[in-house]
């Protein structure tokens, strides 16, 4: 089973992608591997896997770069002065029904098409143009019969257009209420362990994936962050961490440090490196949208958070230079390809790359930001969902077009015990209410900062 977290020759797989991705030359091993044949034993496996452990320094070849997982290291180049804390009046209670509903209409946009492999962004463009429907201003159809060569998720009968009826579950929905449901409970004093207590009492593990799950294997055997995160864990710079950011925004409006620095503490139970730093840059990100409604702006004010010799910011940097110099968004998609094109279509890097081109290109208008994020491939539903978030604070909830909010009834699906069939509306509600008692009972004491 692919990305599974018990599958020795996966995790190999993926492990000597990711010491080749920062720096390593696995030559040797690969080669050894290769020498196992076919059906190798797990304990050759093992061998080989281990060997690989702690690789995560960047060698020869890429001394460019300078990618930290402690969270002071990350912070030492942060701006001082760019906290703009908006006010919680009701224009804010608006942005954020805006963006729990933008959140989950982009996810369920991109449910049917999330296999990047298979739908790549010439595949998605094809059948959408078989379709009848590029670019995209509403949900996927599904024309009679389906076109030969492509392949649906199985969840399409929940989520294309016509069929859709309240949300379809997934863990990008189901971590955003995980992550409300913990900063009730913990506020700013949020830690990693006070995040895998909730997934091992509220997830299950099956509805967990690649870092995720890899990390709850190793909370059940025993481990603690940052362990989690690195233990057999080739998924460690893989997107899971940046899909869980948003919350954190939410209850933050205007104040990226504090929100970025309260992802940290999720993101380091699974992952390290350019994984943290797409969860810590989602959450600035998301936070700043309640107060720059500049998209260009906004992207250059949220790369401040993100460690400037690493991989992630030197993909962001570049889509945004893309736009700022006139490049349409294919030119520039083309252009990300070309620097970003050997990563695993899960991975941070390349994903943070076409979500920023979304919400640049998709200029504030809620569906081409959506539509464009969705039609750029790669994890379309994790990164639809995180575009359809900041839109719909940009836009409000009010700005949304009906097609994307209407279908959905007000309810969510959810995988987290006790909070399936959860309203919308209520889970909007309540993060506002905590937003309001964050500020009041804290607005100059300092975040927890872990290590």
């Amino acid at each position: 089973m692919p990305h599974d977290a018990t599958h020795l020759a996966d995790l190999l797989d993926a492990e000597l992608d990711q010491a080749a991705e920062t720096g390593h030359d696995v030559t040797a091993v690969r080669a050894r591997y290769a020498a196992l044949g076919a059906t190798p034993a797990a304990a050759d496996l093992a061998v080989l896997l281990d060997e690989l452990a702690g690789a995560d320094h960047l060698g020869p070849g890429a001394d460019r770069y300078e990618e930290p997982s402690a969270l002071a290291a990350i912070t030492a180049g942060w701006p001082g002065d760019d906290d703009t804390p908006a006010p919680l009046d009701d224009r804010y209670d608006e942005a954020v029904r805006g963006a729990w509903l933008g959140r989950i209409a982009g996810n369920m946009l991109g449910k049917p098409i999330e296999e990047g492999d298979h739908w790549t962004r010439d595949r998605i463009r094809s059948f959408l143009e078989l379709s009848g429907a590029y670019p995209l201003t509403d949900y996927v159809p599904v024309p009679d019969p389906v076109p030969a060569g492509y392949v649906l998720r199985d969840n399409w009968t929940e989520t294309t257009r016509g069929r859709v009826d309240g949300s379809s579950r997934d863990d990008d929905v189901d971590y955003t209420i995980l992550g409300l449901h913990l900063l009730e409970l913990h506020g700013a004093g949020l830690r990693p362990d006070h995040v895998a207590a909730g997934w091992l009492h509220l997830l299950p593990y099956h509805q967990t994936y690649t870092a995720e799950r890899v990390a709850y294997r190793n909370l059940v055997d025993g481990l603690a962050a940052p362990d989690t995160a690195t233990v057999r864990n080739p998924y460690r710079e893989w997107i899971g961490a940046l899909i869980r950011a948003d919350v954190f925004g939410y209850v933050y409006p205007g104040e990226p440090a504090a929100a970025a620095r309260l992802a940290y503490q999720d993101a380091a139970l699974s992952h390290v490196a350019n994984g943290i730093y797409g969860e810590m840059w989602a959450a600035a990100l998301v936070s700043l949208a309640f107060v720059e409604p500049d998209p260009a702006e906004l992207l250059r004010r949220s790369l401040r958070y993100v460690p400037a010799r690493s991989r992630l910011a030197e993909t962001l940097a570049a889509v945004l230079a893309s736009y700022r110099r006139g490049a349409g968004w294919e030119e520039a998609m083309a252009e990300l390809d070309a620097t970003t094109g050997h990563y695993s279509w899960v991975h941070t890097v390349n994903n943070a790359g076409v979500l920023a081109a979304g919400l640049l290109w998709g200029g504030g208008d809620f569906t081409r930001t959506v539509a464009l994020t969705v039609q750029g491939g790669l994890d379309t539903d994790s990164n639809g969902a995180t575009a359809g978030s900041v839109a719909g604070i940009l836009t409000g909830a009010a700005g949304i077009p009906p097609q994307w909010t209407e279908p959905l009834r007000d309810r969510v699906r959810s995988a987290l015990f006790g909070f399936d069939g959860v309203r919308i509306s209520d889970l909007a509600a309540r993060t506002a209410a905590l937003a309001r008692r964050l500020r009041t009972r804290s607005a100059d004491a300092p975040v927890s900062t872990g290590s």
